[in-house]
């Protein structure tokens, strides 16, 4: 059986304690080795005068105290949602404007690259952008990223109906 991005979404939705989504519906990004489930928690109380480094320190500290308490609770909910869809699960939180990710992965892709794009990668180094041509790809994953956004959101929901027209249809 084949597990849809919204399927998974879905049971995370359900799974999840109340009191972590009275705030807002968590985030959740599925790839083929990871589930990313980042929830939005209620931002600190901050007086009106606070400076922005004030605030970013106490949403800091929201972050810290939301992870140590609910630490034990994310592992049982990750080991029941790894089992389920044999995927790792990495969680993250987001609050006033600050996101951390707790344990995520980082998995290494494979690729084969010409002369000039390697010359492309040996410039960020060059530069100090990066450390190494792994830093730099990843780097330049991050740049089309941000300037495709809206695109490969398009092209992430396109994938998403195939799968579950894809799942509607006869098992073979």
């Amino acid at each position: 059986m084949t597990t849809t991005s919204s399927d998974i979404s879905a049971w995370f939705s359900g799974r999840l304690p109340a009191e972590w989504t009275q705030h807002a519906v968590p985030t959740v990004v599925v790839d083929r080795e990871e589930i990313t489930v980042t929830l939005d928690i209620a931002p600190p109380t901050v007086n009106d005068d606070a400076t922005d480094t004030a605030r970013s320190e106490a949403a800091a500290g929201r972050i810290a105290g939301f992870r140590d308490d609910t630490r034990e609770q994310r592992m049982a909910i990750a080991r029941e949602a790894e089992h389920r869809f044999e995927r790792k699960v990495a969680w993250g939180v987001s609050t006033d404007g600050q996101t951390a990710l707790f344990t995520h992965i980082a998995v290494p892709a494979m690729t084969r690259l010409r002369q000039p794009e390697r010359q492309v990668l040996d410039t960020l180094i060059a530069a100090g952008v990066a450390r190494s041509r792994a830093d730099a790809l990843a780097w330049c994953v991050k740049l089309v990223g941000q300037h495709t956004d809206d695109w490969l959101t398009d092209l992430r929901r396109a994938i998403d109906d195939v799968e579950r027209i894809r799942a509607e249809g006869p098992s073979v």
